[in-house]
């Protein structure tokens, strides 16, 4: 039910990080507006953030999940604070957690597409 499968960095220039991994590496970089690239390197998934407003302080591990409300409840029972509650995002929509050491971390849920 819970998978990591995307690691989103905070960026100087979402583009420039996005060209490099294409260059580098062969990865695929598709653009979401100036401040988002999001990079395909396989299995897990990769996203930089250029905005101010958005861009974490490090790097983000994000869990792919089925139920959403389910891993934000399970979050909260094993004692980890929900810093950030869920937000839609271009395909799907996910909430930010910190877990009892310190750590920052994010559940996303791909958005259902009707007729899938």
């Amino acid at each position: 039910m819970y998978t990591v499968d995307f690691v989103e960095f905070p960026s100087g220039s979402a583009a420039e990080s996005g060209r490099f991994f294409e260059d580098a590496f062969g990865w695929a970089a598709t653009s979401y507006g100036p401040d988002y690239v999001d990079v395909r390197s396989g299995e897990v998934a990769l996203g930089f953030q250029a905005d101010p407003a958005e861009r974490p302080n490090a790097p983000l591990v994000t869990v792919r999940t089925d139920d959403l409300d389910a891993a934000r409840t399970a979050v909260e029972r094993a004692g980890g604070v929900v810093t950030v509650d869920p937000f839609d995002f271009p395909g799907g929509r996910r909430f930010h957690f910190r877990e009892p050491g310190g750590c920052e971390l994010a559940v996303w849920c791909p958005t259902v597409e009707s007729g899938s």
